[in-house]
């Protein structure tokens, strides 16, 4: 079984964020006040915040700052109130973006993500307009050597777990799995003791854009800079071929 592999595209995310680890510790940390205060601070209960803890460990985030993020979001009855948005909108091109935000100002951020894609020559869309090219699967990236099962184990018990695909690329392996199958797949694994590199509900494009124009990569990379650097914003997605 094969699949387009987003290793490459992992790794150079993982490098960027350990150059910002604060960055990548905030957005975690709103995720945990979010599950927390929806399903409780207790993770045998709480498929989400299971699914957030597997995201922080993947991010090297320690344990005692996961504990005491629960334990904050629990304790405190006036903590901020966090909303999940969507934006959707076209870069240089017609490259597909869409943009995941977890605010607690709308306005604040609607007006810095339309100013994002402004600034790099795109714009925002209606809602729908360009998340039908992408497909929301659960997406579990294991590194070769971090890995001690051999790939045939790993793919059944993947696959066993409920895991709709897995592909062996140069080094590492790839578990695609629907959204709601995402938090057993994944449990499964952990259990088993194999280590994730990534692990997450994600979109994944059904095609890809390459891009040739300097212009249009630099637009491209402004928008995409600019959207990082906003607290407000917990995940981007695009379908441009790295």
């Amino acid at each position: 079984m094969s699949g387009h592999s987003k290793f490459a595209n992992i790794k150079h995310k993982k490098e960027k964020n350990d150059a910002a680890k604060g960055k990548i510790f905030t957005i975690i940390g709103r995720e945990i006040a979010v599950a927390v205060k929806e399903g409780g601070a207790d993770p045998a209960n709480n498929s989400k915040l299971r699914d957030v803890i597997a995201k922080a460990k993947a991010n090297n985030m320690p344990n005692d700052t996961i504990d005491r993020g629960i334990k904050r979001a629990a304790g405190d009855a006036n903590a901020v109130n966090y909303e999940y948005v969507t934006y959707e909108g076209y870069g240089p091109s017609g490259t597909a973006i869409i943009v995941d935000a977890l605010t607690d100002n709308r306005n604040r951020t609607a007006a810095n993500v339309r100013s994002a894609f402004t600034k790099g020559g795109g714009s925002v869309g209606t809602t729908g307009c360009v998340s039908y090219m992408f497909d929301k699967k659960g997406q579990i990236v294991i590194d070769k050597e971090e890995c001690d099962m051999e790939a045939d184990d790993l793919m059944m018990l993947a696959l066993d777990a409920g895991a709709e695909d897995f592909s062996e690329e140069e080094d590492c392996f790839e578990v695609i799995t629907h959204p709601d199958d995402f938090s057993a797949v994944r449990q499964a694994l952990e259990n088993q003791g194999i280590p994730m590199a990534e692990a997450e509900v994600t979109m994944i494009p059904q095609t890809y854009v390459t891009l040739t124009d300097e212009a249009d990569l630099r637009n491209l990379q402004r928008t995409l800079d600019l959207l990082e650097e906003d607290d407000d914003v917990q995940a981007v997605y695009h379908n441009w071929e790295e």
